[in-house]
């Protein structure tokens, strides 16, 4: 199992008003053709939501190489490495960050905040409703109480 997951922080951009040139907000690149990624280029993009407090995995995929980015909210990622270490990637809108997840690695994810959190997933394999290659699996040595707690 290769465990090489690696997180990109993302370039985020003021934009500004034709008129007055006042902020009138921000855009943050998450893909481009030049970049420097693991995959040449996303055959599947979506968008998954995290109720407040709720976890989603762990699971892994047995096909798909995965890049992840909170778009609203604030979540935690768990990875998990092949030496049975745990990763705590937290990730939030308002610091836009990447995280590529490699098929075969064991992950789950966590909303932190109170509101339902979104996050960007880019993939490498399009999803097929009988493919069956997503496995849920356990992290039986993981403390989720730690998270209950916030």
């Amino acid at each position: 199992m290769a465990t090489d997951f690696h997180v990109i922080e993302l370039e985020k951009h003021d934009t500004k008003d034709i008129i007055d040139k006042h902020v009138n907000g921000n855009l943050t690149v998450v893909w481009r053709d030049w970049d420097d990624h693991t995959l040449e280029s996303p055959k599947m993009v979506y968008i998954t939501s995290v109720n407040p407090k709720e976890t989603k995995g762990p699971h892994l995929h047995t096909k798909r190489n995965s890049f992840f980015s909170c778009i609203h909210g604030k979540v935690i990622f768990i990875i998990r490495s092949d030496d049975g270490k745990y990763h705590e990637i937290k990730m939030t809108s308002d610091a836009p960050q990447l995280i590529f997840i490699p098929k075969n690695v064991p992950s789950a994810h966590i909303n932190i905040g109170n509101e339902v959190a979104h996050v960007l997933a880019l993939a490498d394999i399009s999803w097929k409703p009988n493919d069956n290659e997503m496995k849920n699996i356990t992290f039986n040595d993981y403390d989720w109480n730690k998270w209950k707690k916030k």
